[in-house]
């Protein structure tokens, strides 16, 4: 639950204040620091003027669903907080690929082949490489992105092998009304398998179930920010 001031204005100081302490607490009951967490804040569809609070609070993390939105918002908010790390959360269209790389510094949603041709291509020529995570649909839902977890494995090695991409890690979505537990479980076996570290994970009603998981990014919101309008 998200706090409000008197005003009515979402207090996002002391929210981000609050997950925090319940990333900590979740890490701890898991035998695992607190610092091997990254705490994404999920600015999307929340203007510039509710992200700045959140940088006075020192958070360095944000995630945006849309490269135009973040191409919008960003640019003047880095000229403020120069040090702060932007995360594409959402689909990644091919045809948005050279303005993402120029502006993420970490990109979850690689999820198919010829999206990973066009990284390949625009990281090489730009010079500029963004973190990468392959999406993982672990629930198969076919209205939903990411690759197949049958197909996961062959995809990574082709991400790595055919287009030389550097993946750092995975991340998943599940579906809305299962368990989350076992589709993190399952993101944790392919990504132990493929030897990689790092699992995208977790958004605010479940990040704590993700943290038990293995998560080492938490993607959260309405927790912070409030809902959207």
């Amino acid at each position: 639950m998200t706090h409000t001031d008197i005003s009515g204005q979402t207090d996002i100081s002391a929210n981000l204040t609050r997950v925090r302490r319940r990333i900590a607490a979740a890490a701890k009951d898991a035998g695992r620091d607190p610092a091997s967490i990254v705490l994404i804040a999920v600015s999307k569809f929340h203007m510039a003027g509710k992200v700045l609070p959140a940088l006075a609070a020192g958070q360095k993390d944000f995630g945006e669903n849309r490269v135009q939105e973040a191409a919008d918002k960003w640019p003047a908010l880095r000229r403020t907080a120069p040090h702060c790390r932007l995360h594409l959360i959402g689909p990644l269209q091919t045809n948005k690929v050279r303005q993402a790389v120029a502006l993420f510094d970490a990109i979850h949603t690689l999820d198919r082949e010829k999206l990973a041709r066009r990284l390949a291509d625009e990281i090489q020529a730009s010079g500029r490489s963004p973190a990468l995570f392959v999406q993982v649909n672990t629930g198969s839902e076919p209205q939903k992105a990411g690759a197949p977890p049958e197909k996961a494995d062959a995809f990574i090695k082709q991400c790595r092998g055919e287009f030389g991409l550097n993946i750092e890690g995975l991340m998943c979505i599940p579906p809305v009304g299962q368990a989350a537990a076992a589709h993190f479980t399952l993101l944790a076996e392919i990504a132990a398998r493929n030897d990689l570290p790092h699992l995208s994970m977790g958004m605010s009603e479940d990040f704590e179930i993700a943290i038990r998981c293995g998560a080492t990014h938490v993607r959260v919101g309405s927790a912070i920010f409030g809902e959207r309008v």
